[in-house]
């Protein structure tokens, strides 16, 4: 790395250093142990990894795990880029560090992972109740967070946005399932 190259990367991290600081100091203002909302955002964590505990299908655990761990890293990848670009952003947080993490590590994956061992053990079209799914996160559940202020929009996203947002998640992390599954078919 030439001079002008570091310095201005250094500049960057100094400024991503502070803005962490600045999120840690709003977390214990508004946001720690003393807020109702802190508690209901660990009962998001909480509560459906509870429940998925109690239903999850043992016979095909390795399968529906695998696609809750795809639905996981995919919305956490787009969690992260929506937030570092100041498209959303959420005000009450378990862990400043992981503004998002009780929708991405569990309330999310896991409900669309008991969709998904229903439709395998149905046999029915996960298309169909992947886009049902969606319909109730996307216009649903983020309207409750945002009128509950849990969940903030900004710039040009919108409810519908989301939505959409939704339905391509699922649908990756369902064909990156198939993909797997078929790999493992093939090999037996």
């Amino acid at each position: 790395m030439n001079t002008p190259q570091r310095e201005y990367f250094e500049k960057l991290i100094s400024g991503q250093e502070k803005n962490t600081q600045g999120f840690v100091e709003y977390w214990q203002t508004y946001s720690d142990f003393g807020s109702w909302q802190f508690w209901v955002v660990l009962l998001m964590l909480i509560v459906p990894l509870i429940v998925l505990y109690f239903t999850i299908d043992r016979k095909n655990i390795f399968i529906i795990s695998f696609f809750g761990f795809a639905t996981h890293a995919l919305f956490a990848w787009v969690e992260m880029f929506g937030i570092r670009s100041g498209l959303w952003g959420y005000p009450y947080q378990l862990i400043p560090y992981l503004p998002s993490v009780s929708l991405d590590v569990s309330l999310i994956p896991v409900g669309i992972m008991l969709v998904f061992q229903w439709t395998l053990k149905k046999n029915k079209n996960f298309y169909l109740y992947g886009i049902i799914a969606a319909a109730v996160f996307g216009f649903g559940f983020k309207p409750l967070l945002t009128s509950l202020d849990l969940f903030q929009m900004y710039k040009w996203v919108n409810i519908p946005l989301v939505f959409l947002l939704y339905v391509i998640l699922f649908t990756i992390a369902y064909l990156i399932t198939k993909l797997f599954m078929r790999m493992r078919e093939k090999s037996m």
